[in-house]
């Protein structure tokens, strides 16, 4: 998990200015990264996408992309069985 700072449209552009008193108006935006198997993909996107819905704007976005090669470092397994 890595906490992300909004920066662009929709965001106030005085966010990170030192110079002005900046009251929070934002939930936490936060980045969550996680490596599955592919037959684990459908199933983990829902749980996501339906524990993170509320239906209001800034519901968040989820993206899947492929992994080319995991290799679990103190054993040297790779691909599935490194997960």
């Amino acid at each position: 998990m890595t906490t992300v700072h909004p920066v662009g449209y929709g965001f106030d552009p005085n966010y990170f200015s030192s110079s002005q008193q900046v009251t929070k108006r934002y939930w936490p935006i936060t980045k969550l990264e996680i490596v599955c198997s592919d037959k684990d993909v459908d199933r983990l996107v829902e749980v996501i996408r339906s524990n993170s819905y509320t239906g209001l704007k800034g519901d968040g976005m989820i993206f899947v992309s492929p992994v080319g090669t995991a290799i679990r470092i103190r054993s040297g397994e790779k691909g599935e069985a490194a997960l």
